[in-house]
């Protein structure tokens, strides 16, 4: 179950005038017994909204006072997330006519055209406040409290990443909080506004369109809405647009001989991914992921961590985890990660995380020939599987793959060994030679061919090409030599930068030879191994082919953009 949570607005979403309809309620009442959660987010003053609202008892919590309070309707307990403004500023606003006024356990709120008095109050008193404007309300806040800051709090508090969570909402408002959801919803009477921003709009008004949005959640947990906005880049291809990958719910197999780039595929994409907020787990056999970025890493040379570890370990929805097995038998790896997918199962059923779960060395943690434990290996989505063959992996396993990634020599071969693993009819593929940093990709459910694209390196793997193509030497095959149009000249740029130099001394005649040769383009292509770099070369020639000093100042500046000495 992906979406865990319904995080809700109140006024003009749930409730209309103040009141929910009896229809709502029971569709409340059903998305809980579906096992999904409830959560309030609202611009009201809490005691105002106990009073208009009889099924409190509902959500598991309340982000009130437009983020700044959180009540647990439970235990009726109150947790301020924000600090209450002075005395002093209310005290203003009074002698000033502000009327009408309200002052929350945080908020203080009144109506149009009272802003330019607050705003002046504000000022004259020093304060580090501001004005969130909702439907003709004036609501002033501590800097940088929001709803979205609200359910972010509440959302940790019950251990929910904001990425299985789906948000619904009518005004201004809710503009912050829908923005951290992974779905965001508007209600069919929500502000224009606030529908072109959302994933969805509900038929429905009001309480109609919410009751609409949970019979959605119940009947497939809106797995028909496609949230393309959340891809994360895998590569690029040349003339098309970049090669993106859903961060959860797909299975990827990266399979390729030993040095063809896998680790460095891998890594980069599980980088973005843990960048954008969704949770890592990367099973690591072999120790190639000892630097993966703001993880925790479980496990040493000498001793595995107990799934226990690990399970404790991802419980905290803000932690990506590292699972190191060199101090694991081989033999007894399998096992391992059979009772790991199962306490995966059962977390991803209170709490749809981790989001990615990535497999090094499958064909040893899910063989073939597998005598791990009695019954069928759990069959878990988002994984990424990384394996130097095919035929050694567990055919159940495999089945589940989206898509195949093939690195290294006979990219083809890959492909053909995996549909007879699966028992399927291979896709046809020509005798392919790839690059280093090139993948032959097969996306199975898609109806297009297997293509050929740039995998995006990691972070640390790009700082490496940075310095290496920006000040190093990347030898004299892959420099560049400007030699004119008679040949007459023989420079060679070893780097970047020489590149640059040597490319501001030339004659214009020179500078434009290999400007409309295409050669530029060219050696940034094959050479530096950077598509986007080269696509904005051909572009350049395309548009100053006969201005020389233009069209070396726009080359300077796309490459001093993507390769700095300080990178």
């Amino acid at each position: 179950m992906r979406y865990q949570v319904l995080a809700t607005d109140y006024d003009g979403t749930m409730a209309h005038e103040g009141e929910v309809h009896k229809n709502t309620v029971d569709g409340l009442r059903r998305l809980i017994a579906s096992g999904r959660r409830l959560i309030l987010v609202t611009g009201r003053e809490l005691e105002d909204l106990l009073r208009v609202f009889d099924h409190i008892e509902l959500f598991e919590l309340v982000v009130a006072e437009n983020g700044a309070l959180l009540y647990r309707p439970k235990d009726q307990s109150i947790t301020p997330l924000a600090e209450r403004p002075p005395d002093e500023f209310a005290v203003a606003l009074r002698e000033r006519g502000v009327d009408p006024l309200s002052v929350g356990h945080i908020i203080v709120a009144t109506s149009e055209p009272n802003e330019t008095t607050v705003l002046q109050t504000i000022h004259d008193l020093g304060l580090e406040l501001e004005i969130i404007f909702n439907k003709g309300a004036v609501m002033v806040l501590p800097l940088g409290v929001n709803k979205a800051s609200g359910l972010a709090a509440a959302l940790h508090q019950i251990g929910i990443s904001p990425h299985n969570s789906v948000g619904v909402g009518d005004a201004e408002n809710d503009h912050a909080f829908l923005s951290i959801c992974e779905c965001a919803v508007a209600v069919d009477n929500a502000l224009p506004s606030l529908k072109e921003r959302c994933d969805e709009v509900t038929d429905g008004a009001r309480g109609a369109g919410v009751t609409e949005l949970i019979e959605q959640l119940l009947q497939d947990d809106l797995s028909d809405v496609r949230l393309s906005r959340h891809d994360v880049l895998l590569g690029t291809r040349a003339g098309c647009d970049d090669i993106r990958v859903p961060p959860q719910g797909t299975n990827v197999l990266v399979a390729g001989p030993s040095s063809s780039g896998k680790s460095t595929l891998a890594t980069g994409l599980l980088e973005r991914v843990a960048q954008r907020g969704y949770q890592v787990l990367v099973i690591d056999p072999e120790g190639d992921y000892k630097s993966f970025p703001e993880a925790i890493h479980l496990g040493t040379h000498d001793r595995a961590p107990t799934v226990t570890e690990v399970l404790d370990g991802i419980e905290d929805p803000t932690s990506n985890v590292v699972v190191s097995l060199l101090g694991a038998r081989l033999e007894d790896r399998p096992q391992f990660l059979r009772e790991l997918l199962f306490g995966l199962q059962e977390l991803r059923s209170r709490t749809g995380r981790p989001h990615r779960i990535a497999i090094d060395e499958t064909h040893h943690m899910l063989p073939a020939d597998s005598t791990a434990g009695p019954g069928p290996i759990p069959q878990i989505d988002g994984l990424l599987m990384i394996a130097p063959q095919i035929g050694s992996i567990n055919a159940d396993a495999l089945k589940t793959v989206d898509a195949v990634l093939a690195l290294g020599d006979g990219p083809e071969k890959t492909l053909q060994d995996f549909s007879a693993a699966v028992g399927v009819e291979p896709p046809q593929v020509e005798s392919i030679e790839l690059d280093q940093d090139e993948v032959l990709s097969w996306w199975r459910n898609e109806e297009k061919p297997p293509f050929v694209f740039r995998y995006a390196p990691g972070t640390a793997e790009r700082r490496r090409h940075i310095r290496k193509y920006a000040e190093g030497d990347v030898g004299e095959e892959a420099s560049f030599w400007f030699r004119g149009p008679d040949g007459t000249l023989n420079l060679r740029a070893q780097n970047l930068q020489l590149f640059m130099q040597l490319g501001d001394g030339v004659d214009d005649a020179t500078w434009l030879h290999h400007l409309r040769q295409g050669d530029y383009a060219r050696w940034l292509r094959e050479d530096v191994n950077d598509e986007a770099l080269a696509a904005e070369a051909q572009e350049i020639q395309r548009q100053f082919a006969d201005d020389p000093a233009e069209s070396r100042k726009q080359l300077r500046r796309a490459i001093e953009r993507r390769y700095t000495v300080s990178a």
